[in-house]
């Protein structure tokens, strides 16, 4: 039994991202593996870095369980829309607010190269766009994975990571959303 921490990155509750989501969590519930979540628009949180890493501002209660969840986990999933090529600023803020040092890696001394303080975790990255993902893939070259997969997942030591980019979502059809469904409830059930 695999310990899955799903963080949902959408910030509207009632779109289709959100609705993959569910089906992931629904066929990762169905093998028995061990759940929890982080919804980031529910969170009570500033994210704003303010300070940069110059000052340390103190968490807040939800960041530090967010921090506990993901120290508990096995294999993160993360969910988001891909907007301006990157990710929600809700969903950045989240992550410039928690993958801290001390807490996600730790800089040594008198050098440019740090711990990574989350590694044994696997993840997988699954977002949503208005454009087709072979023309998001081929033309961007995926910023959005690069940021979260390499400069972010990568960084702290969450590996492997695994991507799936589900689109275009604007305009498809009620069967092209069906057949994702299913494949999410799969993966879940897989625990992939």
């Amino acid at each position: 039994m695999k310990k899955i921490l799903l963080i949902q990155g959408h910030p509207d509750a009632e779109s289709f991202n959100f609705a993959l989501y569910e089906a992931y969590k629904k066929g990762a519930i169905t093998s028995d593996a061990e759940i929890k979540e982080i919804i980031v628009r529910d969170l009570q949180f500033n994210p704003n870095l303010q300070f940069g890493y110059r000052k340390r501002t103190e968490l807040e209660p939800d960041l530090l369980e967010s921090i506990e969840k993901i120290k508990w986990a096995e294999h993160i999933v993360l969910f988001y829309p891909v907007w301006w090529g990157s990710v929600p600023a809700l969903l950045k803020g989240f992550f410039d607010r928690i993958f801290l040092p001390g807490i996600a890696y730790e800089k040594i001394e008198n050098s440019l190269w740090w711990k990574k303080l989350l590694k044994g975790r696997s993840g997988h990255i699954i977002s949503t766009l208005d454009q087709p993902a072979w023309y998001y893939w081929l033309y961007y070259g995926r910023p959005s994975y690069h940021a979260m997969k390499q400069l972010t997942f990568h960084f702290v030591g969450i590996k492997p990571v695994r991507t799936t980019t589900i689109g275009p979502i604007r305009l498809s059809k009620d069967s092209y959303r069906a057949n994702w469904i299913k494949k999410l409830e799969k993966l879940g059930f897989e625990q992939k």
